[in-house]
């Protein structure tokens, strides 16, 4: 499970509800959260599909301007449990989705 906090910056968002938990599964589609919590959302799932024993997951950020797929990729870049990672297969997503191979 993976757990969205309410909590921004130290203040509460009282646009949001109380934390969200989400099930982890081999994929997490991004377009459901704000850009703002993208890096929290992939570092925690990332932890998360670890632990859960996953040793591929699949990140789809969209295709749009390439700029969360910088962002998410930015992130795998320097993530320590992260081993590899690519475009999608074209059946996968391809380029609105990043395939991520775990330690």
């Amino acid at each position: 499970m993976i757990a969205i906090a309410k909590e921004r910056g130290g203040h509460v968002d009282d646009e949001l509800p109380d934390d969200v938990i989400l099930p982890i599964e081999d994929a997490i589609d991004l377009h459901a959260f704000a850009a703002r919590d993208v890096q929290d959302v992939v570092a925690s799932y990332l932890e998360a599909a670890h632990e859960a024993g996953f040793k591929e997951v699949r990140i789809i950020h969209g295709r749009g301007i390439g700029v969360q797929r910088e962002s998410v990729r930015a992130i795998l870049a320097r993530h320590p449990r992260v081993l590899s990672f690519a475009d999608a297969p074209p059946d996968r997503g391809g380029w609105g989705a990043t395939v991520v191979l775990l330690k």
